[in-house]
């Protein structure tokens, strides 16, 4: 549904260049070059437009910035160019392809010399994405061997508990493909709370580590302007995120790092991605769209996921944890 909804906004997008471009040409007397890259720079003009007020908003509402993350004029510049780089990408490319998925091929034996694989990976993208948001960190995890699968969570607007099955079957699917007992949960935004949620459900008896990125556990200002049951979710301090966190507190049982911006563009205020009892990593210059595609973000994640992994000597012959 996502992919539908994106491929027919990049056609008014791309309908109203091309009419902004003719009436340019024909009623200006533009060269047509100029008139195309005049039709182009409008839509591009529009959307940074739209990006930049996301920074504006979540300015208003925003938590104190420590010392160490503050930036200059040159590196704030940077930052706004860099989210809209990666919105751009993500939205007119990443999102429009079928989502990543790759599985290791499960050895028949491990070695006792050899270190243990981590765990697979099941990617949780956030509102209004899809799986292709994980394109990007889904070829470094190819190339680090580790399994990985993109879900797809839909539809986009339902409630956050309601995606809890489909986490369900695909962690059923990654642990019974590749033969691991356990998986990584990594969200991004709204998928860390779909991550919470199906700990709440179903316990951690799955799930090696839960890593959440830019999610808004104690939720947004900034989902108030979104619709949707689960925007109505995530605004800042709603019940719906008390409930849960009351869950927790019980007991989850997960190991949880949440890693975040403190100049996250749509989470507002920042630090509402902080969690109690979770290993909280602040970064800074990071938007949140560009959290999932960040080198250093993904850099962090890879460590995180490489930490999963058993500890040398407890693999049986057979593959089995002992």
């Amino acid at each position: 549904m996502i992919r539908r909804l994106l491929a027919l906004l990049l056609a008014v997008q791309a309908s109203a260049a091309l009419a902004l471009a003719w009436g340019l040409w024909r009623g200006a007397g533009w060269q047509p070059a100029a008139a195309l890259a005049a039709g182009a720079g409008a839509v591009l003009a529009l959307r940074l437009a739209i990006n930049l007020n996301n920074f504006r908003l979540s300015r208003r509402w925003r938590s104190a910035v420590p010392a160490e993350f503050q930036l200059g004029p040159a590196a704030a510049l940077r930052l706004c160019w860099r989210e809209f780089a990666a919105s751009l990408r993500s939205s007119s490319w990443d999102m429009l392809l079928p989502s990543p998925m790759w599985l290791a091929p499960a050895p028949p034996a491990v070695p006792a010399t050899a270190a243990p694989a981590a765990p697979p990976v099941l990617l949780l993208h956030g509102y209004a994405c899809n799986g292709g948001y994980w394109r990007r960190l889904g070829r470094r995890l190819r190339r680090a061997g580790i399994s990985h699968y993109a879900l797809d969570l839909a539809p986009p607007g339902a409630a956050i508990d309601d995606f809890v099955p489909q986490v369900r079957a695909a962690v059923a699917m990654l642990c019974a493909r590749t033969g691991a007992p356990q998986v990584v949960l990594l969200g991004h935004s709204m998928g860390g709370l779909v991550a919470r949620s199906y700990l709440r459900a179903d316990g951690a008896a799955r799930v090696a580590r839960l890593i959440t990125l830019g999610s808004p556990h104690h939720g947004t200002a900034l989902a108030r302007l979104g619709p949707g049951a689960n925007a109505a979710q995530m605004r800042h301090g709603g019940a719906w995120l008390a409930a849960l966190a009351r869950a927790e507190a019980a007991g989850a049982g997960a190991t949880v790092v949440s890693l975040f911006s403190h100049h996250d563009n749509i989470v507002a205020p920042q630090d509402s991605a902080r969690l109690a009892g979770a290993r909280n990593l602040a970064f800074g210059a990071v938007g949140h769209v560009a959290l999932g595609s960040d080198a250093s973000v993904m850099q962090c994640v890879l460590a995180e996921i490489a930490a999963c992994a058993p500890p040398r000597g407890a693999v049986d012959s057979a593959g089995r944890l002992r």
